[in-house]
């Protein structure tokens, strides 16, 4: 019976040995398991912690690198600052001057040119108007609109007048020295369409002469800025002109008035009336019977006639044949138009100068009678 149970013990032993051993063999297992994961967290750490230490520098590096940008950047707006505020501070003041501030000139009325009546006018400056634009108030819907109402209104080309509407320049020029009818026309057509900005009409002076051809080479003629060109109005322009007024104001970017207490206003002072020795029915009896004779006797030079006053020296008539008239100075009517057409830039200049030019004081002539004592 012992032998039995000592039997059974040692079976009981080795079996709970062999379970023992398949324990240990679990454990290790386990353990090595454990050692690996423990290795992998250990490592993970590690790197973790050299790429948190590599963007610690990486960020303050970046940080440094922005504070000396910031620091540059400051200190060259700081410079340009000084710059503008002091080296270069006049100038621009006086750049934005000219910009903000709107001088507009105001033409004076020149003078009247009488004969020796003092009744009968020989030049004489009238009212008219002037058609500017200012392409940039005009809104961009209403260019082509207004380019062909300009067009239609005045007869002129309607390719040139949409370029300067479309231009980006603060004023241009249409059309000059228009009569009130036509001004009156484009102020309706204004109104009805409901255009209240960017089309200016000012008023203005042009030149006439009531009796056209009548001492056309004595008086002489104006040009578009009524400056005078050739003879007495040439003469005296200095007299006749006057002194132009100024209206100065200030403007905004899209030049429109701006309301300003400052705006100072210079009047336009008008030109002087001159009153001449010359009788106007004396200068046309000359002019009449000249032309006769030269036609009569077929000068191709044409002629000259002075009347004078023997008591005083008053030169009452001054007729040079062939003429032209004043109010078309440009236009040579001793030439057909064909032969215009034909005739160089030179050949015309000659014509006109030819055709304006004074004979009585300007050309030689044989003494005759006129010459004796």
């Amino acid at each position: 019976l012992i032998m039995k149970n000592r039997r059974k013990i040692k079976k009981k032993q080795i079996k709970a040995w062999k379970n023992q051993k398949v324990n240990i063999r679990e454990l290790e297992k386990l353990v090595k398991k454990e050692q690996r994961r423990k290795y992998k967290a250990e490592v993970k750490e590690t790197k973790i912690k050299a790429e948190e230490k590599v963007s610690d520098l990486g960020r303050k590096k970046r940080m440094r690198n922005a504070i000396l940008v910031s620091t540059i950047t400051f200190i060259a707006l700081i410079c340009r600052i000084g710059w503008i505020q002091f080296v270069m501070g006049s100038e621009l003041q006086s750049m934005a001057y000219v910009q903000q501030t709107l001088d507009r000139s105001v033409n004076p009325k020149r003078g009247t040119i009488y004969d020796a009546t003092g009744k009968n006018i020989l030049a004489i400056s009238s009212t008219v108007e002037t058609v500017t634009v200012n392409p940039t108030n005009i809104a961009k819907e209403d260019k082509e609109k207004v380019a062909k109402a300009l067009t239609e209104i005045f007869n002129l080309n309607y390719e040139t007048i949409l370029k300067r509407v479309s231009r980006r320049s603060s004023i241009e020029t249409i059309v000059k020295k228009i009569d009130k009818e036509k001004a009156d026309e484009l102020r309706k057509w204004l109104s009805d369409n409901n255009i209240t900005k960017g089309v200016n009409i000012d008023e203005d002076t042009k030149r006439y002469y009531p009796y056209n051809n009548l001492a056309s080479n004595l008086i002489g003629f104006c040009g578009d800025e009524n400056r005078g060109l050739e003879g007495l109005e040439n003469e005296f322009d200095s007299l006749l002109t006057g002194t132009p007024g100024r209206i100065i104001t200030s403007q905004d970017a899209i030049q429109e008035f701006i309301p300003d207490q400052n705006e100072t206003l210079f009047v336009a002072e008008n030109g002087n009336n001159i009153t001449l020795t010359l009788d106007v029915n004396i200068q046309a009896i000359a002019e009449k019977y000249l032309e006769q004779a030269c036609k009569e006797n077929n000068c191709a030079r044409g002629g000259n006639v002075i009347i004078m006053n023997p008591n005083n020296g008053d030169i009452l008539a001054m007729a040079t044949y062939p003429n032209y008239n004043l109010n078309t100075p440009y236009k040579v009517t001793s030439i057909t138009e064909d032969k215009w057409k034909e005739m160089t830039s030179e050949q015309k200049s000659n014509a006109m100068y030819s055709m304006w030019r004074n004979r009585a004081l300007s050309d030689r002539y044989e003494p005759g009678s006129v010459f004796k004592v």
